[in-house]
């Protein structure tokens, strides 16, 4: 059968607030995933103890245990309860986010799980008000990738946490960084410090150490194809699927035009992506959209095939080394998974 081909260039789609409230659940990547399949690493200790810890704090979801943020603020919670908020901290491919989807999958609903970016795209979409409202009878909020890029995303997830906390909601998170230290590098960290550090007083931290899954014991990522050997490889992995083709300079441009919120629907219904001509992006807000579509496409374990230059160097090197490091670090892991998948097979689906 021959390959359906589209473009996403050619997509401009539109997502209601309802639409986004009810996509707040793990990927498919993440979507049948338990502490039971998470595979720690021997000699990383610190990876079995945050599997029995979260098993733990799923145990206490629903059972009243933690108190409300401003109980403890005040001194009205005993030092003996449980914390609010559980934290995972590591580096890129630990496994934070199966652990993550894992405890989402273990405790009772209502409940959310998406991304920073999701949330903070929720509250725009629906108000902070009407967010909080909706949210705050969940059981538990589950927020992936917490990275605190500006100074109003810092008060907002403040605030948004905080009232959540004070309606018994209980909260999970990951990041590259520990939350007395977000926001580091990106802005004057110190002038919202007391923001920062209501943050940080509603987290259990949970250290997680160990190498990037998505690497370890696994080949290289293979080399970009030649553009006149694209059609052909497409054609034997992907024969008489849907495949989004798009030059890599227009789909980048045309990211410019879709709102982040929108990225999961622009790639929906697609089961490849081809891209031809990668080249370095060399402009900081473009680059971060594109962050964006890198994890939602990580999110469907949409494979790539490309052109054009590897994946390691579509950032430039002051991005790589910038404030927002920890991003492109994360977006390079995965769009390197995603390119190992798409010429060699689904190796990396660890």
């Amino acid at each position: 059968m021959s390959t359906e081909t589209v473009h996403l260039t050619d997509r401009r789609p539109h997502v209601s607030a309802d639409e986004l409230l009810a996509g707040f659940r793990p990927s498919e990547r993440f979507g049948e995933v338990s502490f039971d399949t998470y595979r720690p690493d021997p000699q990383q200790p610190s990876q079995a103890r945050a599997v029995e810890e979260l098993r733990r704090f799923a145990d206490s979801v629903g059972r009243g245990g933690g108190g409300g943020f401003l109980a403890r603020l005040f001194g009205g919670g005993s030092r003996t309860d449980v914390r609010q908020g559980i934290y995972l901290d590591g580096g890129f491919g630990v496994g934070k986010t199966h652990l993550l989807a894992s405890l989402w999958h273990a405790v009772p609903g209502p409940k959310a799980f998406g991304t920073f970016v999701e949330y903070t795209n929720l509250v725009g979409a629906l108000t902070f008000r009407k967010a909080v409202d909706a949210l705050s009878s969940y059981t538990l909020v589950c927020i992936d990738e917490f990275e605190l890029d500006d100074p109003g995303d810092t008060v907002l997830m403040s605030r948004l946490m905080r009232e959540l906390s004070d309606a018994g909601v209980r909260i999970a998170a990951t990041s590259n960084t520990l939350p007395g230290s977000l926001g580091e590098g990106r802005f004057a960290a110190q002038d919202f410090q007391r923001e920062i550090q209501v943050l940080a007083d509603q987290f259990e931290v949970l250290r997680i150490d160990g190498e990037d899954f998505r690497h370890r014991g696994l080949p290289q990522a293979p080399a970009p194809l030649a553009d006149v050997e694209l059609a052909a490889v497409v054609e034997q992995r992907f024969g008489g699927r849907v495949v989004a083709a798009d030059a890599f300079a227009d789909l980048v441009e045309h990211l410019s035009h879709v709102h982040p919120s929108r990225y999961r629907k622009l790639i929906e219904g697609v089961d490849a992506v081809v891209w031809r001509e990668v080249r370095t992006i060399e402009q900081q807000a473009v680059a971060l959209r594109f962050v964006v579509l890198a994890d939602r496409l990580y999110d469907k374990n949409l494979p790539i095939i490309a052109s054009g230059r590897p994946f390691d160097q579509v950032f430039t090197p002051e991005m790589m080394a910038g404030g927002y490091q920890k991003k492109y670090h994360r977006a390079v892991s995965r769009l390197t998974a995603l390119a190992r998948e798409g010429i060699l097979g689904d190796v990396s689906a660890v």
